[in-house]
């Protein structure tokens, strides 16, 4: 089913020029694998969003995300998150724009069915491609989640993350 989800969103998902009035839906998915001497870890993520654009540079919906780790030796672990997030586009040019999106959620990990919340802050480009097919790239952005689980202290993180990762997306404005 996942599989399937995620083939519908690669031929669905493009980009226009935000339009007031408009649907957006886009996406990122991603995938690592380490290996560090005898250990090895692969993790596989995939996050949706849908939202509404209610102004030429304002957006709001709902983003998810569904992602699996798994690192030889130990069980598979599942993580997803729910959520809204706010978008505020600002165009440079017909070609590009720059976005900042603020999100805020619950969260949960099969990891000691730990439960919590998100707040992610991320500046990304848009690069409007050819017929309304568009790419979204970010290098990183401010983040704080918790995490609270069975038999494990609370977990707190703060995270200011720019130039440490880089997350390549689609996504596409429908006229209504």
């Amino acid at each position: 089913m996942k599989k399937l989800l995620l083939a519908v969103v690669l031929l669905v998902v493009t980009i226009t020029n935000a339009q007031k009035g408009s649907i957006l839906l886009g996406g990122n998915v991603g995938f690592t694998s380490e290996k560090i001497g005898d250990a090895k870890s692969t993790s596989f993520e995939f996050s949706p969003k849908i939202g509404y654009q209610f102004t030429d540079n304002w957006t709001a919906g709902i983003e998810g995300s569904i992602a699996n780790l798994k690192v030889a030796g130990f069980d598979k672990t599942e993580a997803s998150r729910i959520g809204a997030f706010v978008r505020y586009s600002m165009p440079i040019s017909e070609t590009f724009a720059f976005y900042t999106d603020l999100g805020a959620g619950y969260q949960s990990t099969s990891l000691n069915n730990a439960k919590g919340m998100y707040v992610s802050l991320t500046p990304a480009l848009f690069i409007n491609m050819k017929r309304g097919f568009g790419l979204n790239f970010s290098i990183g952005g401010i983040n704080y989640d918790n995490l609270d689980g069975k038999n494990d202290p609370r977990q707190e993180r703060v995270g200011f993350d720019f130039g440490k990762t880089f997350n390549i997306g689609i996504s596409k404005n429908f006229g209504l």
